[in-house]
């Protein structure tokens, strides 16, 4: 996938964790899904800031989390992921952590990433592996896979 701004670099892993893992904090921010943010973005501006993801990760991750709130109009909601059972659940897994999850299962479905972002975001998997009382997250990548392309565990 190629770079919106400049077309001899390609848009790379990290480029699609660093997207994961904002979207997992701006989500967790305004307690709405995962899939809510990935909506509301779009497809032209999710392409816009992965094609920037290499300059945003050198600023203050708050910050862009603030800009992603003001300048695509994200409101709050109840969706609280960090709402867990503290018997089930005793420590809750970071927004970089479930970010590097997501990355890896985007990448490991479509390596066209803003095609695999709205895909995976928007799918039943999802409710599952942010469900922290499960223990579907900590899972390897190819059990994540697997789980996807067969509609669920």
């Amino acid at each position: 996938m190629k770079n919106m701004y400049f077309n001899d670099e390609e848009i790379n892993f990290d480029d699609l964790y660093y997207i994961c893992y904002m979207i997992e904090k701006v989500a967790r921010k305004i307690h709405q899904p995962n899939s809510y943010i990935v909506n509301k973005l779009g497809k032209e501006n999710l392409y816009h800031l992965i094609s920037c993801a290499q300059t945003l990760h050198c600023m203050n991750p708050k910050q862009v989390e603030a800009d992603w709130i003001s300048d695509y109009d994200l409101q709050s909601g109840t969706h609280d992921v960090t709402n867990v059972d503290n018997e089930l659940c005793s420590t809750i897994p970071t927004e970089l952590q479930i970010g590097k999850v997501y990355a890896r299962l985007i990448d490991s479905v479509d390596k066209d990433y803003l095609k695999g972002i709205t895909e995976v975001y928007n799918s039943e998997i999802c409710k599952t592996i942010d469900n922290y009382n499960s223990s579907a997250y900590y899972e390897p990548s190819y059990v994540l896979t697997k789980a996807y392309y067969d509609g669920g565990f």
